[in-house]
C-alpha cells in the first residue's frame, strides 16, 4: 500500500468513527431526555436524582449498543465483499496451535486431527501442523496427554505434530503462546490460535490463510464463532441468542473499527513476527501478570501499524466453533474470571505504547463490569419510588423510556432476527419466529441473574475479595442438583424478592407488570438454573435463522 494510500484509508477510518460518534451521541441524548422528562413529572426526590444519575451513567453504553446494532443491520442487509485471494499458489506455512491446560485430550486431539487431514485433502496438507502448547502440571494429567499426543503423532507424517509442556504457567496463556512461539514455531509463518474447546473446519482455516496472504500488513485475522451444539437448554438458548446478536455486534463495530479491530484470543489467524515483536507482555504495576491478554495485544499491533481486523464476509463465521458454558453456574464462574481480567486494563488505559482504539476497546471491557452495579441498582431504586413517590410519573412516557431503553441495549440481537427473517425464505419465518421468541424468554431471565452476579463481583473487588489466578474452564455437560445451585444462587434470589416486595408495596397493577419482567430472573434463579442445566441430547434450538432463498 503507498502513502498515499494509507493516508486515504486512515482518512476514511476518521470520518467513519465520527459518524460513529455522532450515531452514539444522538441515541444517547434522546434517552436522556426522555428519561429527564419521566423523572422530573411531580417533582424531584432524593431517589428521583439518583435514578438520574444511574440513568446517565448508563446512557452511553445503551447509545453505544443501538448505533452498533443498527450499522450491522445495514451490514447484514449489504453484506461486504468477500476477503481478497492471494496472487500466488502456495499457502504459507501455518501452525493449527491450540493451549491446553488439565484438559481431557480425547475431545482436544480429535477436532485437530480432522482438520488437518481436511487440508489434506484438500491439497494443502504439508502447509500445516498442528501444535499442542500445554501448560498442564498435574503429573497422572501430564502423563495422559503425553500419552495421547503420542498415539496421535504416530498416525501422522513426521514433523506434522509439535508437542511442548511447561511446568509452570507462567504467564497464563499468554505466556504459553510466547514460550512456544519463542522456541518451538521454526518454519511457521502463520498460526491459527485455537482453545481447547475450539474447532474449525478445514474451508475456514484456509479461508483465513488465503486472506492473510493476500493482506501481508494484516497480524491478526479474527474469525467469528459460534457454539457449538449442546446437549443442555442451556448451552442451547445462550447460543441461539449470542450467535445472532453476535453477528449483528461484530459487524457494526468492524464498520468503525476497520483493521483496528479487536482479538478474542482464539480462531484466529496470527502472523508470528510481528506477534512476537509487539505483542510481549509486561508484568503489571501492581507485579501480576495479565490475565485478558487478548485485547492488549490487538492494541500493540495497532500501535505499532499493523492491522487487526474480523473476517466479515457473508460465510466468515461458518465453521468457526467454541463451546458456550455448559449451564449458568459455570458461566457465572467464567465471568468472574473475566472480570478479574478486565478489571486490569485500568493499568494500561494511558499507556503510550497501545493504540487509541484499542485502548477504547480496553474501557469497554471495563465498563461492561463496573457499570453492572449502577445498571442493577436502577431496579430498586425505581421500586422504591414507585412504592414512595411514584403518583407524578407520567405513565405514557414511562412506558416508552423503557421500551426504547431495552431496544437500545438488545439492538444487536433484534436486528439479527430482523434481518434473518427479512432475508430467509418465507417457509422458514415461523421457525426462526419461535427460536426468536423462546431466546428472547431466556435472555429476559438471564440477564438480571447476570447483572446482579456482576455487581457482586465488582463489590468484592472493591472490597479486595476476588480471587486470583486463572483457573480452569468447566466445560462438563450435567445436571445441577437444587443444592448447589441454591448455595451460589440464594443472594439473587433474595435480591429479586426484596424488588419484588418494593413493587408491591406500590399499590399499583401497572407499577408492579411493568417490573416483572425485571425481577423475575432474580426471583427464578435457582429453579431456572437447575431445569436450563438438564442435558436431554435432542436437538439444538435452531439459531442460524430460516434457510435463504
Amino acid at each position: 500500500m503507498s502513502v498515499r494510500q494509507e493516508a486515504a484509508r486512515r482518512a476514511a477510518g476518521r470520518r467513519r468513527r465520527i459518524a460513529f460518534a455522532g450515531l452514539v451521541a444522538l441515541a444517547t441524548i434522546g434517552l436522556v431526555a426522555l428519561g429527564v422528562h419521566v423523572l422530573a413529572g411531580g417533582g424531584w426526590t432524593a431517589v428521583e436524582g439518583l435514578l438520574l444519575l444511574c440513568f446517565l451513567l448508563n446512557a452511553p453504553w445503551l447509545g453505544l449498543s443501538a448505533a452498533t446494532g443498527l450499522l450491522g443491520l445495514i451490514m447484514r442487509l449489504r453484506p461486504p465483499p468477500p476477503e481478497p485471494a492471494p496472487r500466488g499458489r502456495s499457502l504459507p506455512r501455518t501452525l493449527l496451535a491450540v493451549c491446553v491446560r488439565d484438559e481431557a485430550m480425547d475431545a482436544v486431539l480429535p477436532p485437530l486431527a480432522r482438520l488437518l487431514e481436511g487440508l489434506r485433502r484438500a491439497g494443502h496438507g504439508e502447509r500445516f501442523a498442528i501444535g499442542v502448547l500445554s501448560d498442564t502440571a498435574d503429573p497422572a494429567l501430564a502423563a495422559a496427554e503425553e500419552a495421547a499426543v503420542r498415539a496421535l503423532a504416530a498416525t501422522l507424517p513426521p514433523d506434522a505434530l509439535r508437542y511442548r509442556r511447561r511446568s509452570e504457567n507462567t504467564g497464563y496463556k499468554a505466556g504459553n503462546v510466547m514460550d512456544f512461539l519463542d522456541h518451538h514455531a521454526a518454519g511457521f509463518e502463520l498460526m491459527i490460535l485455537l482453545d481447547a474447546d475450539s474447532e474449525m473446519t478445514p474451508e475456514a482455516v484456509l479461508r483465513l490463510v488465503r486472506a492473510m496472504a493476500a493482506s501481508p500488513r494484516l497480524a491478526i485475522l479474527q474469525s467469528p464463532i459460534i457454539g457449538r451444539d449442546a446437549a443442555a437448554p442451556f448451552g442451547r438458548l445462550f447460543g441461539a441468542a449470542h450467535r445472532v446478536g453476535g453477528q449483528t455486534w461484530t459487524l457494526g463495530q468492524a464498520w468503525w473499527q476497520g483493521d483496528e479491530g479487536p482479538f478474542w484470543g482464539h480462531n484466529a489467524a496470527i502472523r508470528i513476527a510481528p506477534f512476537r515483536a509487539h505483542c510481549r507482555l509486561d508484568l503489571l504495576p501492581d507485579g501480576s501478570h495479565i490475565l485478558s491478554h487478548d485485547h492488549v495485544e490487538a492494541a500493540r499491533l495497532h500501535a505499532a501499524g499493523w492491522g487487526v481486523r474480523v473476517l466479515t464476509d457473508p460465510e466468515a463465521e461458518e465453521g468457526s466453533f467454541e463451546a458456550h458454558p455448559p449451564n449458568l453456574l459455570a458461566f457465572l464462574s467464567r465471568d468472574r474470571r473475566w472480570a478479574a481480567g478486565n478489571m486490569q486494563y485500568r493499568h494500561l488505559l494511558r499507556d503510550p505504547s497501545l493504540g487509541a482504539t484499542g485502548r477504547f476497546q480496553m474501557l469497554q471491557a471495563i465498563l461492561h463490569y463496573l457499570l453492572s452495579p449502577i445498571w442493577f441498582a436502577m431496579l430498586p431504586l425505581a421500586a422504591l419510588n414507585a412504592a414512595t413517590d411514584g403518583e407524578g410519573t407520567p405513565r405514557g412516557a414511562l412506558l416508552a423510556l423503557l421500551l426504547l431503553g431495552y431496544l437500545a441495549l438488545h439492538l444487536p440481537r433484534l436486528a439479527g432476527h430482523a434481518a434473518l427473517l427479512l432475508q430467509g425464505a418465507p417457509e422458514g419465518r415461523a421457525a426462526h419466529l419461535r427460536s426468536a421468541l423462546t431466546s428472547s424468554l431466556f435472555i429476559l431471565l438471564f440477564e438480571p441473574i447476570t447483572a446482579f452476579h456482576n455487581a457482586l463481583i465488582i463489590l468484592s473487588h472493591a472490597l479486595g475479595l476476588h480471587g486470583r489466578g486463572w483457573p480452569a474452564q468447566q466445560r462438563e455437560e450435567r445436571r445441577l442438583g437444587w443444592g448447589e445451585a441454591a448455595s451460589r444462587l440464594w443472594p439473587h434470589t433474595l435480591a429479586g424478592l426484596a424488588v419484588l416486595a418494593l413493587l408491591a408495596a406500590s399499590g399499583s397493577g401497572f407499577v408492579l407488570a411493568l417490573g416483572l419482567p425485571a425481577v423475575a430472573g432474580l426471583v427464578l434463579a435457582i429453579p431456572f438454573c437447575v431445569l436450563t442445566s438438564v442435558p436431554d441430547h435432542g436437538t439444538s434450538v435452531p439459531d442460524n435463522g430460516p434457510e435463504r432463498g
